[in-house]
Formats: C-alpha cells, structure tokens, sequence
C-alpha cells in the first residue's frame, strides 16, 4: 500500500512507498492519489489505463485457474492458503457459480429468448 504525506488542507505531497515519519497509508484506488500521480507523472496515465485494469483482471482469472488446478493435483491444498486467501477464493467460487447459472439461462450462443409477448428477451 502507498503511504502518503498530506498538507493541512488534506492535498497530497508526497508519496512513499514505505511508512514513512508523518505519513499514512490510503488505498491505491484512491482518487486524490490517482489525481496526484497523474498531475505529477503524466507517463503514468498508461499504467492507470482500463487496458492495465482489463489486463490485470484477465491474469486474476489466470491465476485462479491455476490455483484450483494445483489443488485439484493435489500440490497445494486449500488450508495452505491464510484465512483471508481462502475466504477470497471461496467467494470466488461462489460468484463463478452464480455466473456460470445464469450463462447457462442464455444457451450457448448467447441467443435471445421470446418473453411470451411476442418480444424477446
């Protein structure tokens, strides 16, 4: 987590990486951060992009994908994992469940269904 250093009036002067005297911790989403990094290092704007945020989302998947297929070999097991990983991924679980439900309502080509009113879906 990025720490930063704030004025009296709360805007962002500096930030660390580390804890540093006079700091404090915020989340990187934070939008007075994201604000800052952009107004102070405009090349950055590539890295705050939605591409980034796609790309990162699609190697989360990847990475889950891996995870159940190492546990499922049985080369890692669930409760190696600390609590709040396992929490995650069972509510990972859970949501790809609920998605793959609804998925399926829909056929596999993602078609459309008649509402019964002479309309569809």
């Amino acid at each position: 987590m990025p720490y930063v250093h704030r004025d009296a009036e709360g805007t962002i002067l500096a930030v660390y990486e580390e804890f540093v005297e006079g700091t404090e911790e915020v989340d990187p989403a934070d939008p007075a951060l994201v604000e800052f990094i952009r107004r102070n290092l405009p090349q950055a704007g590539n890295v705050l992009s939605d591409e980034w945020v796609q790309s990162d989302l699609a190697l989360a998947r990847v990475l889950e994908d891996l995870i159940e297929v190492l546990m499922e070999k049985k080369v890692i097991l669930f409760t190696d994992f600390p609590e709040g990983a396992q929490t995650k991924l069972r509510e990972r679980r859970g949501l790809r469940k609920e998605l793959s439900y609804v998925e399926g309502l829909f056929g596999e080509d993602g078609g459309e269904f008649d509402n019964g009113e002479g309309g569809l879906l």
